[in-house]
């Protein structure tokens, strides 16, 4: 009786988490294609520096004010050899999903994003020549289709947007490969993560901001109506960006590999339904099929690397490189090295 209650109640924790998780990102993402859009306020250095400064003044108060998670020490020699190189790519990956978000609609946006597992793929056998097992590849297959059916298909492409979505992809493979040799050691989680990127990323963003942006935000201050509640929206996204970081830390401390690969796939689906019926963005049947395509591979190469991972090692056989070997190092900015529950 007591083991029922006890699954019960980590089965409805789970599903809280994963919720909050779903809230946080699609408000994040609903916030900065309102911004964008709907407030004028075009300037995406901008809004990711913001992000990246409510970030730093959250994980600094989660850490050190509340202690909610213990921190991590990390040489001073190490935060600018290895952490600087990582906040680096973690800005770029940022930036480039803001600038993607002004010129393209989120529905094309999340399912360009939806093409990470590829890039990340194609790059450690590209440049690191790693050797991957045909059942990737073919994992593989269904994402690109279901990408390239979209971009085909979509009504409101724009061709800046979609490149910036597409290096963003490249970023994003080429900071979670680069996390397993420069955090090699560290047993890092999102909110360590955050506190000791997040201050980095500020300070190589702050000055590319203010000369590229300072002047066209200085007018917006002076022409658009509404300052406070246009602060409050763009502060308040710079908030849940920080929010949903620590909803992550939960998500995955509660659920398995494969739910979390689930329900990232499913996160995306909402995001896509949400910001349809609020900006109602158009959308072409096989734009739909190719989006939904795309989502289903995803699932279906979360599943085939979970599988992969499972299996024994043959001694003298090279292992799938990047395996999740753990739930835990499904966590965005993540080293192989973490804690486990």
């Amino acid at each position: 009786m007591e083991e029922s209650k006890t699954s019960q109640w980590g089965m409805l924790r789970a599903v809280l988490s994963i919720l909050q998780w779903w809230t946080f990102n699609v408000t994040v993402i609903i916030m900065n294609k309102w911004i964008f859009q709907n407030l004028d306020f075009k300037f995406p250095l901008t809004v990711s520096c913001i992000h990246f400064i409510c970030s730093a003044v959250g994980a600094y108060i989660v850490i050190k004010l509340l202690k909610l998670k213990p921190l991590i020490e990390v040489d001073p020699e190490d935060r600018w050899r290895r952490i600087f190189p990582m906040a680096f790519v973690f800005c770029i990956n940022i930036v480039l999903g803001n600038v993607s978000l002004r010129y393209i609609p989120v529905s094309f946006m999340q399912t360009i994003k939806s093409f990470t597992p590829a890039t990340t793929v194609l790059l450690q056998w590209l440049v690191w020549r790693k050797v991957f097992e045909w059942r990737i590849w073919a994992s593989l297959v269904p994402i690109v289709g279901g990408i390239l059916l979209t971009s085909i298909t979509e009504l409101s492409f724009n061709i800046f947007g979609f490149c910036a979505a597409l290096f963003g992809c490249l970023a994003t493979s080429t900071k979670t490969i680069l996390a397993e040799s420069l955090l090699h050691g560290y047993k890092f989680d999102s909110i360590n993560t955050v506190y000791y990127m997040a201050p980095f990323a500020t300070m190589i963003l702050a000055i590319p901001a203010l000369l590229i942006e300072g002047a066209g935000v200085a007018n917006w201050f002076y022409t658009h109506e509404s300052i406070c509640s246009s602060m409050i929206i763009i502060f308040g996204s710079g908030v849940s960006a920080f929010c949903l970081n620590f909803s992550i830390f939960y998500v995955i401390h509660s659920t398995t590999a494969v739910t979390f690969n689930v329900a990232g796939n499913l996160k995306v689906a909402v995001a896509v339904l949400v910001s349809w019926l609020i900006f109602r963005n158009p959308i072409s049947a096989m734009n739909a099929v190719g989006c939904t395509v795309t989502l289903l591979g995803c699932t279906f190469y979360g599943y085939v690397r979970h599988k992969l991972s499972q299996q024994p090692t043959v001694p003298g056989t090279p292992r799938t490189p990047r395996t999740p070997r753990s739930r835990m190092e499904l966590l965005p900015f993540v080293n192989d090295k973490q804690d486990k529950v």
